[in-house]
């Protein structure tokens, strides 16, 4: 047997990529001066005066954000309007123009403050388009952008993610020009240079755009990932905006040659923006549980956005919606079954079985470089009723295992489960329901020797 350490394989992540796996689930507030004046998308030419949240609260978002499981809130701190939430220097269109606060306020720093109390990480939304800016399309307006970015990086502490829509160019108020301007999406930005600027100021933020560098955009805005969704994907060619890839963005590509996770950003209403008339059209509990098993069950992450009403607070529907998604959520993995349950199968020397159930992601079972195929029996300790089953492989070996299926023993024999195409950060396994105490793993191909860290049986649960 082979004691030493697996050679990694393939494109691996960061440091950086690898914290943010660990996230899993996180908020987004949508908030501008479009919550005020029922739109989607602000033509540019609303007045600060509109921007008016009497009860705003950043608090209580922050602190129901933590109370639902969420690890950390993203905040538009410009939408394509161009209206900036906290009192730039770059432009009068801003909330020092505003009745908020008495034109003294800065939701960028409540928000911010906030997340710091709850122990929430903060990241922040800054749209590259800006359909009010007189100077948009002009080499002047990137730097202008860039300053923008600067303030914000520089201005409210540390940042774990930080986003660049892909919608940029068309139609806007523009100063007062009212006309429609387009930009070359390949060039304009000068993405690499705004990207090192972000690295020298918060080098440990993750930074999400259709090409990444670090996290991509998952090619819709449902919320659910590919099937497979592979961590890595060929990205040179794939730029913010770029159109006819959303397939290739849901998916990754198996062997790809750069690590860019998935994000699945979705919103619990029809729109992104709050709308009164949506109310009562808020995103069940169960249909937040779906998409929790179609993000970060497939090894993605789960952006959910969440916007404040007028007042400046969630509204009651959202929450209700949210607290009981969060303990449907809990009852699901409170069980878990793999605790002092018998586990047979191969292993390299130093990387036993046991190191799947230690609940450690920083230690593993591998087997030797010889050994693809390999397969794991567990006895449980009582015959238990399935409910899910969840699979982790060892990240900074990279992604090893391409299928995978689980059996269950009975009438004698052993009948498949559930399988599956890809592990990653994580795979979430559901069957059909019945109560076995003997199952098993198998690993039915893989590129490289199996690492995982954890498989993990969680017994259905009473959720009613």
């Amino acid at each position: 047997m082979d004691d030493a350490t697996p050679i990694p394989f393939g494109a691996l992540p960061s440091a950086r990529q690898r914290r943010w796996h660990g996230l899993e689930y996180y908020g987004f507030l949508h908030f501008t001066t479009n919550t005020f004046t029922d739109r989607e998308w602000g033509y540019g030419d609303e007045s600060p005066s509109l921007f008016n949240p009497t009860e705003f609260d950043a608090d209580a978002l922050a602190r129901t954000a933590r109370e639902v499981g969420m690890a950390g809130l993203i905040l538009t701190a410009k939408h394509h309007d161009g209206f900036c939430l906290w009192p730039t220097k770059t432009t009068e269109h801003s909330v020092k123009q505003s009745p908020f606060r008495g034109g003294k306020g800065d939701v960028v720093q409540e928000v911010a403050d906030a997340c710091r109390k709850h122990k929430l990480l903060f990241g922040l939304y800054l749209s590259p388009w800006d359909r009010n800016h007189p100077a948009y399309g002009s080499p002047e307006y990137v730097g202008v952008y860039r300053a923008q970015l600067k303030e914000l990086m520089t201005q409210y502490g540390p940042l774990f993610e930080i986003w660049h829509d892909g919608a940029n160019g068309g139609d806007g108020y523009y100063g007062g020009k009212k006309e429609t301007r387009r930009i070359d999406k390949t060039r304009y930005y000068d993405w690499p240079t705004t990207w090192q600027l972000i690295r020298e100021h918060q080098p440990d933020a993750v930074v999400f755009s259709d090409a990444g560098p670090d996290i991509r955009w998952v090619g819709n805005e449902r919320g659910i990932a590919g099937e497979p969704c592979w961590a890595t994907i060929n990205g040179d060619d794939i730029y913010p905006g770029r159109e006819g890839v959303e397939s290739r963005l849901n998916h990754g590509e198996r062997g790809g040659n750069r690590w860019i996770g998935a994000e699945c950003d979705v919103s619990i209403r029809p729109g992104w923006f709050w709308h009164e008339t949506e109310n009562g059209r808020v995103k069940t509990p169960e249909q937040l549980l779906e998409l929790y098993f179609a993000s970060v069950g497939r090894g993605a992450s789960f952006l959910l956005n969440v916007p404040p009403d007028r007042r400046g607070r969630w509204h009651e529907n959202d929450i209700a919606s949210l607290r009981e998604f969060h303990r449907l959520r809990e009852a699901l993995f409170a069980v878990d079954a793999s605790k002092g349950a018998k586990l047979e199968g191969p292993a390299r020397r130093g990387f036993p079985l046991k190191n799947l159930r230690d609940g450690k992601k920083e230690t593993y079972w591998a087997t030797d470089d010889s050994h693809l195929t390999p397969e794991v029996v567990i006895t449980l300790k009582a015959p238990t009723t399935l409910g899910t089953i969840r699979l982790r492989e060892h990240l900074p070996l990279g992604l090893r295992v391409d299928a995978w299926a689980i059996d269950v023993w009975e009438n004698g024999a052993w009948s498949e489960w559930a399988q599956g195409t890809g592990i990653g950060n994580q795979r979430l396994a559901r069957g059909r329901a019945l109560s076995c105490e003997r199952l098993r793993l198998r690993i039915t191909k893989a590129a490289a020797c199996p690492c995982l860290s954890e498989l993990s049986v969680f017994a259905t649960s009473p959720v009613k």
